[in-house]
């Protein structure tokens, strides 16, 4: 999706064409953390935890923060995508990491696709099969799209807003202890590390590390004289995956508060509609199929943009990407869902993706300057970077235990 593509000169100047790219970046790097698997979590978290949860979406978001900034600083001063960077310092470790990217997405991808069709079950009735279906088709129709990446940028950031839209309006229905929370924030009454490394790992793990850093290159803000460009987007971008984990949390917390008990089999719905009744539920169903398709173009493009070049050609990425999306749909209906063991395999990967890409993008800031065109590297935000990097190696042992339990079981 070359800038080129997302620029209409019967309607769109150069520079205006640049900025909706980058406003695109940063709502696909949001909108890919924000899945099904994000709202499940934030529900079952927030049910044990309560107020305490807080604490836990607090930590997760700097350390978020000081991964996605290095990361946008780093591609974005260099243009060059992190499996490009990988190959340049260590010849074939760009390959090593779009093996990863690609198994982790695989199976991701197929939980996404379950999330559409969950989403459009909770909507309208639709049967979860059919939805995925219908919703797989939409994706691949945005990718075959003459303007694909102006069709990207736009629905990224349009459904993004509905999330933040809807999820606001039962937060407030809801009528949470905000006050409790924010003392809570600072000050928890338990602390859960299990549910902060969960949080980490579900908004800055395996592909959604690099999906608005990779558009972001597309965008043609790159080198460093975009380096103060680059900085506020990853931050924004951020900061509104961070937004919607905390009104989710509110709106959850709020039905919890109220002594509410949640349906085991769906906790989210079941707040949703106890909060809002029968319009909450319908909310969900746009919620959660908004997450879900974002999620499935997200990781089918980020996926496919480790499998190729910037030399590649446009026709070659949107149909590879097409590809990955049909593979995943095949799968998704040969397998009816996405298989709890399989979804425990691909967080594996993702938590050993996390430290591997970051290495090299911590790397290149530290001793390759010649990758970033002689860019001064801030020293504040590589301490930051080194920091947050310490924790993804303890991510990524708890990750090889994981898998190794797996592997036995």
């Amino acid at each position: 999706m070359d800038d080129a593509t997302a620029t209409d000169p019967r309607t769109q100047t150069p520079r205006a064409s640049r900025r909706s790219a980058l406003l695109g970046a940063m709502f696909l790097m949001a909108t890919s953390a924000i899945g099904p698997g994000f709202i499940t979590q934030t529900t079952n978290f927030t049910v044990e935890l309560g107020a305490a949860f807080a604490f836990a979406i607090l930590v997760s978001i700097l350390v978020d923060i000081a991964i996605q900034m290095n990361v946008w600083r780093v591609v974005g001063v260099s243009g060059l995508r992190a499996n490009e960077l990988a190959n340049r310092i260590a010849p074939g470790l760009g390959w090593v990491l779009a093996a990863l990217i690609l198994v982790g997405g695989l199976v991701f991808n197929i939980g996404n696709i379950a999330g559409t069709g969950l989403g459009t079950d909770a909507m309208m009735g639709l049967d979860p099969k059919i939805g995925g279906v219908v919703s797989c088709a939409i994706a691949i129709a945005i990718f075959l799209s003459k303007r694909a990446g102006l069709a990207l940028d736009r629905i990224v950031v349009v459904l993004g807003v509905v999330m933040i839209a809807l999820t606001t309006f039962v937060a407030i229905t809801s009528r949470p202890p905000v006050g409790e929370a924010l003392v809570n924030s600072v000050a928890p009454e338990t602390i859960q590390w299990l549910a902060i490394t969960t949080l980490i790992g579900g908004t800055v793990g395996g592909y959604i590390t690099y999906a608005g850093a990779h558009r972001l290159i597309e965008s043609g803000t790159t080198g460093p004289e975009n380096a103060r460009a680059i900085s506020s987007g990853s931050m924004i971008g951020i900061l509104v995956t961070g937004v919607m984990r905390a009104i989710l949390f509110l709106a959850i917390l709020g039905v919890v508060a109220g002594g509410a008990t949640l349906d085991p089999a769906n906790p989210a719905a079941s707040a949703f509609e106890q909060a809002a009744g029968e319009i909450g539920l319908r909310m969900f169903g746009v919620i959660l199929w908004a997450a879900a398709i974002t999620s499935v173009i997200g990781a089918s493009y980020t996926t496919v943009s480790f499998l190729t070049t910037q030399k590649s050609s446009q026709r070659t990425r949107s149909l590879l990407t097409v590809g990955f999306i049909l593979l995943c749909l095949v799968l998704f209906l040969t397998l009816g869902k996405a298989p709890v063991p399989l979804l425990i395999f691909a967080g594996g990967f993702n938590g050993l993706i996390l430290p591997i890409g970051f290495t090299v993008v911590l790397w290149a800031a530290w001793r390759r300057r010649d990758l970033l065109q002689g860019y001064a590297y801030p020293r504040w935000l590589l301490v930051a970077g080194v920091l947050a990097w310490l924790l993804t190696l303890f991510l990524g042992y708890k990750s090889l235990e994981g898998l190794q339990a797996l592997w036995a079981g």
